[in-house]
């Protein structure tokens, strides 16, 4: 067994974690809100350097000598990146990418290298990377990439929280009045919706209000697009 396949298999047995690499608490000023930039690289002046660098910069470092150390670690509910080492001591930071790609694809990643090639950058940036740096890199560069990262973490969080509470208020409809939501989407009028269900008319139109209310929907188109975002029809 190869160690990306040992250790997806430890994250999933729930493997005993070990404490981040150095000290990556939330110094005393940094908010709970504050932006978060993990770091996992084996070398610890780079980790330090990195902490220093990050903090600075008034974001909230947490760095790591591993990637099974760093996969342990919750996910922040906050805007947060990746600075990410190819080379680590259990698998490759490319191996931990594809790991990343499934179990926390929103999660943009800065690669950091003393012995990259082409070969290598191309790989790291198809798979989805949004920088690729090679040591020693100027520092300026490095602050753009996180910089640009976070932003793209802070979109996918806001894009994230809008469907959970599009989800919510699709569930909180009774089964009647999904049904006359997937009609009325679906190009039904009224009577032929309530022809499809056996109700009036009159009884369509009070589910039909009762659905615009808890979906909050400003209109026919806006429910339709709530749909095709749910996945009800097609887009």
């Amino acid at each position: 067994m190869d160690r990306f396949c040992e250790l997806r298999q430890a994250v999933a047995a729930g493997f005993p974690c070990a404490q981040p690499a150095g000290d990556s608490r939330a110094r005393p000023s940094a908010l709970p809100d504050t932006p978060v930039v993990f770091v996992v690289d084996d070398d610890m002046s780079v980790r330090e350097s990195l902490g220093s660098l990050i903090h600075s910069a008034g974001w909230r470092p947490e760095v790591f000598g591993s990637a099974l150390a760093f996969f342990c670690h919750p996910r922040p509910d906050v805007p947060n990146c990746l600075i990410l080492d190819v080379n680590l001591p259990d698998i490759s930071g490319l191996d931990l990418q594809k790991l990343i790609a499934v179990e926390r694809a929103d999660m943009p990643i800065i690669f950091v290298t003393g012995f990259g090639d082409v070969a290598m950058t191309v790989k790291a940036m198809k798979a989805g990377a949004i920088e690729f740096l090679l040591k020693p890199f100027h520092t300026d560069a490095l602050l753009a990439a996180v910089s640009d990262a976070l932003e793209r973490s802070r979109v996918a969080l806001e894009l994230q929280l809008e469907m959970q509470a599009l989800r919510g208020r699709y569930a909180s409809l009774s089964r009647r009045e999904q049904e006359v939501m997937a009609g009325v989407v679906g190009g039904l009028l009224n009577k032929q919706v309530g022809f499809e269900l056996g109700i009036s008319e009159i009884t369509v139109k009070a589910h039909r209000g009762q659905v615009m209310r808890k979906m909050k929907a400003r209109s026919l188109p806006d429910l339709v697009n709530m749909a095709a975002r749910l996945g009800l029809i097609g887009t």
